[in-house]
């Protein structure tokens, strides 16, 4: 995880992907991402995932993603493994387009828990 300079606090590796699925492969793309967070569920760097559905596009997806790694490289070299080749050879069959991943930098979260969000 990097830290905040002004906080000094770790700060955790985020990401946020969208994903465009062809509107016939929806339910077995479900399937395959369900898999593959339970499998990243596992791995000791893990914080969180969480999926969401766009309101108005139903193919649309998008991944929020959250690690305890310093930097993104650090991220991508554990990354080879066996489940996520699976994944990765079957997105060109499910997918519109390639992803859209972003990187972000978390600044500040409201509020203090994840009460609001039932968990």
């Amino acid at each position: 995880m990097s830290h905040d300079p002004v906080a000094g606090a770790a700060v955790p590796l985020v990401f946020h992907v969208r994903l465009r699925v062809k509107p016939e492969r929806v339910d077995e793309w479900l399937r395959a991402v369900h898999d593959i967070v339970e499998a990243m569920s596992k791995e000791d760097t893990f914080l969180s995932c969480t999926l969401h559905r766009d309101a108005n596009e139903p193919t649309l997806f998008t991944l929020y993603e959250r690690w305890a790694e310093p930097d993104v490289a650090t991220f991508l070299a554990r990354q080879d493994k066996p489940y996520r080749r699976d994944y990765e050879a079957r997105l060109p069959a499910l997918l519109q387009g390639p992803r859209e991943p972003q990187v972000l930098v978390p600044l500040a979260h409201w509020p203090e828990s994840d009460q609001a969000l039932g968990t």
